[in-house]
């Protein structure tokens, strides 16, 4: 069972996130912003992060940042969520492993999460 740590402003698609992944069998957590995120990280290590790029308070940019400047934490994959092109995301930021564009399918989050987390996937595309 892996930890995944989820951070959207979006209630609903946090709850999507966390259904899933938890049906899966891994331990959720959920952020619903990129501060929170941070403070979350204080007490806990994920062994993935799906993060938001537009949140108010502290967008995704800005966590996966401040992800990358502690050295304790930036070798947690994270994956970048966004409605923006993939060209937008990558000129404001870099460090992620993969972005899913919303909206997406919830099948698509959970096999990214069993191929980074090198569980695989038993699923037919």
């Amino acid at each position: 069972m892996a930890t995944v740590l989820v951070v959207d402003d979006e209630f609903g698609i946090a709850e999507l996130l966390d259904a899933g992944l938890t049906d899966e069998g891994h331990r959720v957590l959920v952020a619903m912003d990129g501060r929170h995120g941070m403070e979350t990280l204080a007490t806990e290590r994920p062994d993935l992060i799906f993060l938001d790029f537009m949140m108010p308070v502290m967008n995704g940019a800005a966590m996966l940042n401040a992800l990358s400047a502690d050295p304790a934490l930036r070798g947690i994959p994270v994956v970048m969520m966004s409605s923006m092109p993939a060209e937008t995301v990558g000129e404001q930021c870099s460090g992620y492993v993969a972005i899913i564009r919303k909206p997406f399918r919830i099948i698509e989050i959970v096999d990214l999460a069993e191929r980074l987390l090198g569980q695989g996937s038993d699923r037919a595309a």
